[in-house]
């Protein structure tokens, strides 16, 4: 047994290595696989192996030693847990033995987490679950986790899109302030509105939209001019009925966005509002923040103008409807046209075409692509799966809402602050891939320089050569940076602007609704509540979630579909490359399938350049566009993956061989 001193000793040992031991602090970064890294705040990543990785969760902030494992090798050891934000995460549940387990959905945990008999809510095997982390397991790697909720059972009507709200921390209910204020709101709330506004009640505006749209932001209408057209673009105004500060807007700048979940969108405002008393319905008299415009005979733009006004929709056309118009058809229902309406269909489309033309010339218009309309049935799955054609009124619609958004970015770069969108063009961590990619496979290109406005344009728009051997513009498509709001101006490289923002959805989007706000601050001194930098930060992250919970939902019905085709071969396109194999996007519905190099004769390398795949021996080559023929070759449940069967290839010149296996 130790004396006084000898204890004494020993803990002032333990305070001495303390003292001396050197720690980083930094965040987790989990992997696909067991390992995973610590980003140390000082910018580098220090390796943790799995058995440290038992100890941490993704997120968590901790404080890190490192030790050497061989010669010039280190890994991380956690020495000190600094706080954990994974607090709540979805799941499975699992019975193992007599050990009651949670399977968590959360990417970066990678195991089964104990869940105690007291926490466990009655759930039953492979029930969907929401957890909150009940025992953090920095102390021995031995996590637990309690139920909070039962969302449902696999197989349920309607549960992928529970579990997708759960996953993300979606509200599917409003809170009840805000049901309260939305419920207070009438026809007779917007009619103590209309003072100051101007009555454009008998002018031909028209919505165009999808039938099943409800919540219509715009309505449009055009007329002739000496020097071109006269383009009148009114959009919802909700921040008239919505006070700053109040329940309404705190839960819109919350939600950020609608998202339109196949079958059952989730609004960023109560329907009360979105979808009646500030949609921009047929007959009735609403709210607006106009935009007119000057359009030039060339599709530049001249002088604008905001107004406040009430419009009264002469109609909620469809883009079919008015596809056939443009189209010199002569349907019944477009017979039954007003003839203003019908005159001003026709100077729409005029002006749209200028509109065209200019942002062709002088811009980047963005590339068309096939879209797909999900159809579910009534458990809620998909029945089938429909091409969206995209049409000359889609296009119609495209630049009167790009025209009126260039105008509010305008506005609002004059007035020296804004609330813009900011695209940098080009990935920086992929210049000298860029690089090396047009010096040796587009070298009359190689002069340009990507991070200047003229430089990327002029990339984007001579890159794109189909009978070039390799995809150029597809693969500089592909090492785009994402775009951010930012209350600067600043270019928008994507669109080919020098400036972008979006007031045009303001139902929609709450980047949109403050802009209304900012505009009408700027013109007739309406109160505001200003972003600042951490809001917008926030803003920007939640708009990012709500994109990744409506692709997670879509990924997951389309996976459960795919189940019923047949084994028929498909034709498509590669669409991504990496090392491991490649995705095929099939013609007929768009569903994207993963081939893998494991199930391809021989070994292939990646080229991080051209972003093919070359076989070592042969130089087989596979190449983001090149048309392949596949078959259907199971899901991947786990991963909520399509695997496809390769069963040929399109020839790429330069490769030794290019049939199928």
């Amino acid at each position: 047994m130790l004396n006084a001193d000898a204890l004494n000793q020993l803990r002032q040992l333990k305070t001495d290595i303390k003292q001396n031991k050197v720690v980083f602090p930094g965040t987790v970064k989990p992997t696909n696989g067991r390992f995973g890294f610590v980003a140390l705040d000082e910018g580098r990543d220090v390796f943790l192996p799995p058995e440290e990785m038992q100890k941490v969760l993704p997120g968590d902030r901790v404080n890190v030693t490192e030790q050497e494992v061989e010669k010039g090798k280190t890994q991380g050891v956690v020495d000190e847990l600094l706080e954990s934000h994974l607090t709540t995460f979805v799941g499975r549940y699992l019975i193992k033995g007599k050990g009651h387990f949670v399977a968590p959905e959360t990417p970066g945990i990678n195991r089964w987490i104990f869940i105690p008999p007291k926490e466990r809510m009655g759930a039953e095997p492979d029930d969907f679950i929401y957890c909150q982390i009940h025992r953090h397991p920095i102390k021995d790697g031995k996590g637990q986790a309690k139920v909070l909720r039962v969302i449902g059972k696999a197989g349920q009507p309607g549960i992928e899109r529970a579990f997708t709200l759960a996953n993300f921390d979606l509200a599917d209910a409003w809170p009840e302030e805000v049901q309260k204020q939305a419920d207070a709101l009438t026809e007779e709330s917007v009619a103590t509105h209309t003072e100051g506004r101007e009555d454009r009640t008998e002018q031909p505006y028209v919505t165009i939209d999808s039938p099943g749209t409800q919540d219509m932001d715009d309505a449009l209408m055009a007329t002739p001019n000496a020097t071109g057209w006269t383009l009148s673009i009114a959009i919802a105004d909700p921040t008239a009925m919505i006070e700053p500060g109040s329940p309404a807007e705190e839960e819109a700048f919350n939600r950020a966005t609608a998202i339109y979940f196949p079958g059952e969108p989730l609004p960023m405002l109560p329907d009360s509002i979105s979808t009646r008393l500030c949609s921009l319905m047929p007959d009735v008299a609403r709210l607006a923040l106009v935009c007119d415009l000057q359009v030039n005979n060339d599709g530049s733009l001249g002088d604008y103008s905001f107004r406040q006004a009430m419009i009264r929709s002469k109609g909620k056309l469809s883009y079919e409807l008015v596809s056939h118009l443009i189209e010199g058809r002569e349907d019944d229902e477009i017979k039954a046209l007003p003839d203003e309406v019908a005159n001003s269909l026709d100077q729409l489309h005029q002006a749209a075409t200028a509109l065209r033309k200019w942002r062709a010339e002088h811009a980047l218009l963005s590339q068309d692509r096939p879209e797909f309309r999900l159809r579910l049935d009534e458990n809620k799955r998909i029945r089938v799966i429909e091409p969206s054609v995209q049409n000359e009124a889609h296009r119609l619609v495209e630049e009167s809402m790009v025209a009126a958004n260039r105008c509010a970015a305008d506005f609002l770069t004059q007035q020296g602050k804004g609330l813009f969108i900011q695209h940098p063009g080009l990935r920086d961590d992929r210049t000298d891939n860029i690089r090396k990619l047009l010096e040796s496979h587009a070298p009359h290109l190689a002069e340009h320089d990507a991070s200047t406005a003229e430089g990327f344009k002029a990339l984007m728009k001579h890159s794109d050569q189909p009978q070039a051997e390799v995809p150029v513009k597809a693969i500089l498509s592909r090492q785009l940076a994402r775009a951010e709001l930012g209350f600067d101006a600043a270019p928008h490289q994507g669109m080919g602007l020098a400036a972008y923002t979006t007031f045009t959805s303001p139902l929609r989007k709450f980047s949109d609704f403050y802009v209304h706000r900012l505009i009408k601050a700027a013109l007739w001194d309406t109160p505001i509540k200003p972003l600042n930098s951490q809001q917008l930060e926030a803003l920007q992250a939640t708009q990012f979630r709500a994109r990744q919970a409506a692709n997670t939902l879509e990924t997951w019905l389309k996976a459960d579909f795919a189940k019923t085709l047949p084994e028929d071969p498909m034709e498509g396109t590669i669409s991504r490359t990496m090392p491991s194999g490649f995705f095929v996007r099939l013609d007929s519905n768009g569903l994207e399938g993963f081939v893998s190099c494991k199930d391809l004769e021989g070994k292939y390398g990646f080229d991080p350049v051209t972003l093919r795949l070359v076989h070592n021996k042969n130089g087989r080559i596979f190449q983001l566009e090149q048309r392949v023929t596949v078959s259907f070759a199971g899901v991947d449940d786990e991963r909520r993956q399509i695997n496809f069967k390769l069963i040929k290839a399109e020839e790429i010149a330069g490769a030794q061989e290019t049939t199928g296996d």
